[in-house]
């Protein structure tokens, strides 16, 4: 990927999950997607027979954020669907990657989310106070790592 000087719009980007099938799909569009973070914990340690009286840092656990995706409800069920399958089997991890694209929709760079399990489910708010507001659903992942790719 070659840089350049003007930093790429947040307004461009693909989802796609891998639903243990070795096949990929891309699960809608996206409004939002965030909380993708990674935090190092760091701990304090010191020599007994250090000669200055003070702690180095050293790197310990490593986490991540929940990430939460927000689409406008266009009747697919598959967030509803594997918040469900979570319920009775556990073992439901996916791998989820995201895709940030250019201006001419080519890709930029991508996160690899592992080992991705959904937390919690949000249908839209209804309201019959009319308006133009979107139905839109949320989905709260869970993730144990994830990789620039």
């Amino acid at each position: 990927m070659a840089t350049r000087d003007t930093p790429f719009g947040a307004y461009n980007f693909i989802v796609d999950l891998n639903d243990g099938t070795d096949t990929t799909q891309t699960i809608g569009g996206f409004s939002d997607v965030s909380g993708l973070n990674t935090e190092i914990t760091m701990m304090d340690y010191r020599v007994g027979n250090a000669k200055e009286n003070h702690v180095i840092k050293c790197a310990g656990l490593n986490k991540h954020g929940e990430v939460t995706f927000k689409r406008g409800m266009v009747g697919a069920r598959n967030f509803w669907d594997w918040i469900k399958a979570t319920r009775t089997s556990p073992n439901q991890r996916r791998t989820l990657t995201i895709t940030l694209l250019d201006e001419q929709r080519n890709p930029v760079m991508s996160w690899q989310l592992k080992g991705a399990q959904p937390s919690k489910y949000s249908p839209p708010v209804l309201a019959a106070k009319g308006g133009s507001d979107v139905a839109m659903e949320e989905l709260v992942v869970v993730v144990e790592g994830f990789e620039l790719v």
